[in-house]
């Protein structure tokens, strides 16, 4: 239904800036005052007028529905987990303590010393084959 909608709005756009483009310079702004079209000048005005409404209602009809539509499925996220309990803390006071080893921030950090140790004093020249 999202490209249904997608390929009306497309064609929308498209006559759109065909009026758009059709219809008289009032300013003459670039010089290029209107001339002898293919229609009257009031039928011109009106027509295009009507036309350039309806289809600038229709683009931001079909622009709400495709907004709406991807919308749909959004649900918002937490960071946090919602399936793991809170910690709470122990019947005595006693603050928790996180464990010392085996998590991913210590095996880091033995990666990064023995890359440390292994890393030359200092620059070396470029060696020539």
């Amino acid at each position: 239904m999202q490209t249904v909608v997608i390929v009306i709005h497309l064609m929308i756009v498209a006559v759109m800036i065909g009026a758009v483009l059709l219809q008289k310079s009032e300013g003459g702004g670039l010089g290029m005052g209107g001339g002898a079209g293919f229609m009257s000048s009031r039928g011109t005005a009106n027509l295009l007028t009507r036309m350039t409404a309806v289809l600038a209602a229709l683009f931001f009809l079909t622009s709400l529905f495709l907004s709406w539509h991807a919308g749909l499925d959004r649900r918002p996220a937490s960071i946090i987990g919602t399936d793991a309990p809170a910690p709470t803390q122990p019947a005595g006071g006693a603050p928790i303590t996180p464990p010392t080893s085996g998590g991913i921030l210590d095996s880091l950090k033995k990666a990064d010393e023995q890359q440390g140790q292994q890393a030359p004093a200092g620059p070396q020249a470029p060696r020539s084959q």
